[in-house]
């Protein structure tokens, strides 16, 4: 089973849960700094190793006029910011070859993120893996498990081994997405991290007509199920205020229950790993 390092801990799906945690998208610098506190000082309270999350551009949105977020060069700045404030790694999404290069220049972003739309674009694939950062690629919500070695082998062929697959439900249209737990077991045996993304999952796409929807209280639900298989890692998305989120707020976890929720998740993760 492959052990990815980075900062002071390690990655793996037979070691102790990781936490890929923050907001959806940068919203201003105050803001997401804040955040990145509170997130910290939770954490830390839990003992538990957590990357933090944040996109700097929501590309992939339902309406022309939603909010996108910040330009690469400011979420650096950011990113900076937090990582030397608050000692985490940092992941974030890219959308095309030129933005991989450009977080490839700099030890700024530890991992970069494909979204689950892009994960069968050859290219980006190439463009991330050649960065030589760790890779994390959500698993489309159009593909089954059995299509991950194809994508895993894009990126090896970089010489690129640091992989995580990351899960986030499975569309079948009509603005809903359906988990199945069997696809964790299963891409377990490709032996790299799998990571559960137990925010997107709830996700409505489009569900609200112009944005997307959600419903956040089954998150705890859909987390403790896939903890409970034993796995890398856990994806969560936090607000403070979510349903004023100008990003995929109804399927943002309240930052009052992030605590709560770890301290949960690790009983199960303890018992899956006993």
């Amino acid at each position: 089973m492959k052990t990815i390092q980075i900062s002071n801990f390690e990655i793996s799906n037979e070691k102790p849960f990781v936490l890929i945690v923050g907001p959806c998208v940068i919203e201003n610098r105050d803001h997401v700094l804040k955040l990145a506190e509170s997130i910290a000082s939770i954490c830390n309270q839990t003992n538990i190793n957590f990357i933090f999350k944040a996109s700097f551009d929501k590309a992939n949105r339902t309406n022309i006029k939603s909010v996108r977020g910040v330009n690469l060069d400011r979420a650096l700045d950011i990113f900076d910011e937090i990582k030397t404030n608050f000692k985490c790694p940092i992941i974030t999404d890219v959308h095309n070859e030129l933005q991989c290069k450009e977080l490839g220049n700099n030890d700024i972003v530890d991992i970069i993120q494909i979204p689950a739309f892009l994960c069968r674009q050859t290219d980006l694939l190439v463009a991330a893996g050649n960065t030589k950062k760790i890779v994390n690629v959500k698993k489309g919500q159009f593909l089954s498990p059995h299509d991950i070695p194809n994508i895993i082998e894009k990126i090896q062929s970089t010489m690129n081994e640091n992989i995580l697959i990351t899960e986030r439900g499975t569309t079948f249209g009509y603005n809903n997405l359906v988990s199945d737990f069997r696809s964790l077991e299963i891409m377990k045996k490709y032996k790299f991290p799998v990571i559960f993304d137990a925010t997107h999952s709830v996700q409505e796409p489009g569900g609200s007509g112009k944005s997307s929807g959600g419903k956040r209280e089954f998150i705890p639900i859909l987390a403790k199920a896939a903890v409970s298989i034993g796995i890398a890692g856990i994806f969560i998305e936090t607000h403070n205020d979510p349903d004023n989120a100008p990003s995929d707020g109804p399927n943002m976890l309240h930052l009052k229950d992030l605590k709560e929720l770890i301290l949960k998740l690790k009983d199960f993760d303890n018992l899956s790993k006993s």
